[in-house]
């Protein structure tokens, strides 16, 4: 909306109905599929495409086959499903089954399909709007509820953006969420600055770094590829058993040197000290769940960290970061530490963070960033003042 100010903007997003917003969604993927509507193909067996499987299963709706561009798949079933070579899939499938592609940030994948010929390529975003009840809330995906409930929050926050580049990414993800506009989202930040936006906060020679959802270490790589020995500590907390394995086999390969300034916690960090139920299955989406398959501790950061008052903190912990942020109060106050938040695993996370934080201290400047095409690696920013770039 060029020439409106990001105010009237959001004003005019918001004003859209819900219930219009809810038929449109809705509707997307029969659109695309016409007749073919439950004849499906599914490119992308890894962890989305299985719960999609599972899902569709529960309505009653076999898929045709996975296709999946890994060769290692390539004739085998995953979850009992056939999985077939693309071209396998495409000289099959294509003019009779819609193929949905159960990857995040699909796009090379549906432009891969289409310049096979395939005529019905879906994102998964559209299957999962179809089949709401059983499919959302998704990460970011869900029904627009909570955006017109809490109108006021979505509106103060776009407030506290220190930046351009902040404000026209949270509209465009705001867009995205309610109306599926892919083509709204701006060009994202390279993978490759995940959680440390050197053109925003640099990092000192005395940091310490303080990553919640550790998970192997790659976070604790890519910081140390960017200090090398010159920081004060790092405490990497991870609470699935099976990464935390893998966590401490990459510590004990480090130099000496850094090794011993780099100190593991196995628990989860929440609101309170507590035994929650985990889902451990040694990936990136172990999470908190009652339904889980472990029992694990957990602790608020602000018990956790007494020794060493953290100057860098980053949290991706599949959407409990609210309940740590809450368990982080006193250094949310203290204004320490720079915080990298990830904000794309519930809806509403992209404005109850940075406004949680904000009532904490109001001496921070936030700042949102995506890391992918879609908004699956999205991060909120709570620099101190004093310690942004200018």
């Amino acid at each position: 909306m060029i020439g409106y100010s990001y105010e009237e903007q959001l004003e005019a997003l918001l004003k859209l109905e819900s219930s219009y917003i809810i038929a449109q969604n809705c509707s997307k993927f029969d659109e695309l599929a016409g007749s073919f509507a439950e004849s499906i193909v599914l490119f992308g067996a890894g962890p989305l495409g299985r719960r999609t499987l599972a899902c569709l299963r529960r309505l009653n709706i076999e898929p045709l086959a996975f296709a999946d561009n890994n060769p290692s798949l390539w004739n085998t079933s995953v979850e009992g499903l056939n999985v077939l070579a693309p071209p396998a899939a495409v000289q099959k499938f294509s003019h009779k089954a819609v193929f949905v592609v159960t990857i995040y940030n699909g796009s090379s994948v549906r432009h891969q399909l289409q310049g096979m010929g395939c005529t019905m390529v879906a994102p998964f975003a559209y299957l999962f709007w179809k089949y709401h009840e059983t499919f959302m809330p998704h990460g970011g995906l869900d029904l627009p509820h909570a955006i017109y409930a809490q109108a006021e929050e979505v509106k103060r926050t776009l407030s506290l953006w220190a930046d351009d580049v902040s404000r026209s990414e949270y509209l465009a993800q705001l867009r995205w969420m309610l109306m599926l506009d892919f083509d709204c989202l701006p060009k994202h930040v390279p993978a490759s600055e995940t959680y440390f936006p050197m053109d925003l906060v640099s990092l000192a020679d005395d940091e310490v770094f303080v990553d919640c959802g550790a998970f192997d270490g790659d976070t604790v790589r890519d910081f140390l590829k960017r200090r090398g020995p010159s920081f004060r500590r790092i405490i990497a907390i991870e609470p699935d058993p099976i990464n935390y394995k893998r966590l401490q086999e990459f510590i004990s390969n480090l130099p000496v040197d850094i090794k011993n300034k780099v100190s593991p916690l196995q628990l989860a960090v929440g609101s309170k000290s507590e035994k929650l139920t985990f889902v451990a299955n040694g990936t990136m989406g172990s999470t908190i769940n009652r339904n889980g398959n472990i029992q694990i501790d957990c602790a608020p950061l602000d018990d956790i960290i007494r020794d060493y008052l953290p100057t860098y903190v980053k949290m991706d912990i599949e959407g409990a970061e609210p309940q740590a942020l809450a368990g982080a109060k006193e250094l949310i106050e203290q204004r320490s530490a720079a915080w990298a938040v990830c904000t794309y695993h519930r809806q509403e996370h992209l404005w109850q963070i940075p406004l949680y934080m904000s009532s904490v201290s109001n001496g921070y400047r936030f700042f949102l960033r995506r890391y992918a095409e879609e908004c699956w690696e999205t991060v909120c920013y709570a620099i101190p003042a004093e310690r942004v770039i200018a």
